[in-house]
């Protein structure tokens, strides 16, 4: 039996030499490095390539990559060429890009996350694949995502579950998680995602990215493997705004005077008048935290020269329920693909679910889904009527009090652990009226966890939304690299010694995975030791126990422990320590590496 095409690109990708450090390297340094000559697209290419090795199905396993492109190379090598005769075409000449795989490709599989669709190779590119490859980017893989798109956590029967790079016990977010985890951890200049309901902003806000759910229509849905035509939207997640705004000027129509990279400018906030949208703050206590990062983040706006004003809107959530229609057009959205795009091995839905080419977590949404009488039905109707309701509420709410924006969590709630149901969105906003919302990243819990804050404009008000999130984001800095996907120079695993009275510790740190080795000797009398913990320090230099290592005599200890990103940066300032708990004094014992 032949090994599937993305299996054995992956065992035949070895680390090669490092040609130039692509970690956390915006599209214009790549770019820098290109017209400079300090850098080719080929060794752009294999500079990614290394980093999916290393971080893919390696070190925190962040499972993003459904399939590599396997021409990537030689695309490289002809751009290079290209280059050298003609010039670049633009920004995004030799540019590695990742694109979720649900967007058509004529020469790589399109599976959309399911089994279903397993080597199925479309008969054309989707029009804004067509125009990245017309920039001159190089689609160096297809990422991973919820199935069919039908979900906020990237889980599937075609690839299983991706993690999320600041913790690999959590979810990445989706459907487009695969695309948010990838670009995190630098697997790619940038990469494209499909926003339905919060698919591009819930993956950019748990991920530390910046990420646009365009205006309704603006961006084509043409050759995306739909999940509904009415919400459908398509567009690119970023590690800068900068970065988002080369993409969107590449992939967004043709209009001269929409341009968003001339929109980016420092001052933009001043003058705006942004509207606090409070309905969608909440008020759970489990959602505490993450709105006080949220909170803060609109104190921010204001110190960059926006007014602010509460909004209440008591009515909103009432409004917006029941106004999605995914559920009365998948079925035959989905159908209606499979039909146009090329000899698909399955037909429908109800073929597939009948088939059990789904992944377990997925079946109550596609029971629901099938169980659905489709278009034209009473309850689509009252779907579409709300959605106009909602549409006009809030043009009115906003010309009435003059608002340029309104601003509200992404996600009211840090991301969950894997396989638990993540609460706290609002991406129903946005979805429902269509008008366009960016999400920026607006710090990180106190466990490293990152939470974005939102922007929504009126429609085709995504070039000043842009330069509202530019201006936030060059006054606060708030993007930081996952510990776990660091520069491949900076890979290899940390060892050292410390010491003290009756006590050696031998430690060593894996990066890409924040374990923590220790093995401990100690030379007291039998029975005296109590415990060994493993401590954070605070202002008095103590601090809570974040893990035991033993809660009873030992002479000599071992194990492994796995520390979170503030753990980790504490352990690189000395703010880690050791405490041997005996029945007759306390060893206390800085890590120092």
């Amino acid at each position: 039996m032949k090994a599937p095409a993305t299996l054995v690109l992956f065992s035949l990708l070895t680390l090669h030499a490092q040609p130039v450090e692509v970690a956390e390297a915006s599209i214009a340094d790549l770019q820098k490095a290109l017209t400079e000559g300090r850098a080719t697209s080929r060794e752009l290419v294999q500079a990614y390539l290394n980093r999916i090795a290393a971080f893919d199905q390696q070190g925190p396993r962040l499972n993003a990559i459904i399939t590599l492109n396997p021409n990537a190379l030689a695309e490289a090598d002809a751009l290079d060429r290209e280059r050298k005769a003609r010039g670049p075409r633009g920004a995004l000449h030799g540019i590695p890009i990742i694109v979720k795989d649900n967007y058509s490709t004529r020469d790589m599989p399109t599976t959309a996350g399911t089994l279903a669709l397993a080597g199925f190779t479309p008969n054309a590119d989707a029009f804004q694949v067509k125009k990245l490859r017309e920039a001159g980017a190089i689609l160096i893989a297809k990422s991973n995502l919820h199935e069919l798109a039908s979900g906020i956590t990237t889980v599937g029967s075609a690839f299983g579950q991706s993690r999320n790079p600041y913790d690999p016990t959590r979810h990445p977010g989706g459907s487009s998680g695969g695309t948010g985890t990838a670009v995190a951890a630098s697997l790619a200049a940038a990469g494209m995602g499909s926003d339905t309901c919060g698919s591009i902003r819930i993956p950019a806000a748990v991920n530390n990215l910046a990420g646009l759910r365009p205006t309704k229509g603006l961006s084509s849905i043409a050759g995306i493997v739909p999940l509904s035509t009415t919400q459908d939207t398509g567009g690119p997640l970023a590690r800068t705004v900068s970065d988002l705004a080369i993409v969107l000027d590449a992939t967004v129509g043709d209009d001269p005077k929409l341009n968003f990279t001339a929109a980016l400018q420092p001052g933009a906030l001043k003058g705006a008048k942004i509207g606090i949208l409070e309905p969608l703050f909440g008020d759970a206590t489990d959602d505490t935290e993450v709105l006080k990062l949220v909170r803060t983040a609109v104190d921010d706006l204001k110190k960059q020269g926006a007014t602010t004003v509460p909004v209440p809107m008591k009515d909103l959530l009432e409004a917006l329920n029941n106004s999605s229609v995914i559920t009365h057009e998948f079925k035959e959205d989905l159908a209606q693909y499979l039909a146009t795009h090329g000899p698909a091995p399955v037909h429908s839905l109800e073929e597939i679910v009948k088939g059990g080419l789904i992944h377990t977590a997925l079946e109550a949404t596609f029971a629901r889904h099938l169980a659905s009488k489709g278009r034209g039905t009473h309850d689509h109707k009252i779907a579409l009527a709300k959605r106009a309701a909602v549409q006009e509420m809030i043009l009115k709410l906003m010309e009435e009090e003059k608002l340029d924006a309104l601003v509200y969590p992404t996600l009211r709630r840090k991301p969950v652990r894997i396989g638990e149901v993540q609460p706290g969105g609002t991406c129903q906003l946005s979805a429902t009226t269509g008008f366009p919302a960016i999400t920026v990243p607006a710090g990180f819990t106190a466990d490293g966890l990152p939470v974005g804050m939102e922007l929504l404009g009126r429609a085709f008000t995504d070039a000043k939304l842009l330069g509202y999130a530019y201006a936030y984001e060059q006054a606060t800095h708030h993007r930081r690299a996952p510990a776990r996907t660091p520069a491949l120079n900076k890979l290899a695993p940390l060892s050292w010694q410390n010491s003290t009275t009756n006590l050696t510790a031998k430690f060593t740190l894996t990066p890409a995975t924040g374990e923590l080795a220790y093995a401990l000797t100690a030379t007291l009398p039998p029975g005296e030791i109590l415990a060994a913990t493993l401590h954070r320090t605070t202002k008095d230099d103590t601090g809570p126990v974040i893990a035991v290592l033993a809660n009873r005599h030992f002479q000599q200890l071992s194990g492994t422990e796995t520390l979170s990103d503030p753990d980790r940066e504490k352990l690189a300032k000395g703010g880690l320590y050791l405490r041997l708990t005996t029945k007759s004094t306390v060893l206390k014992l800085t890590l120092k590496p």
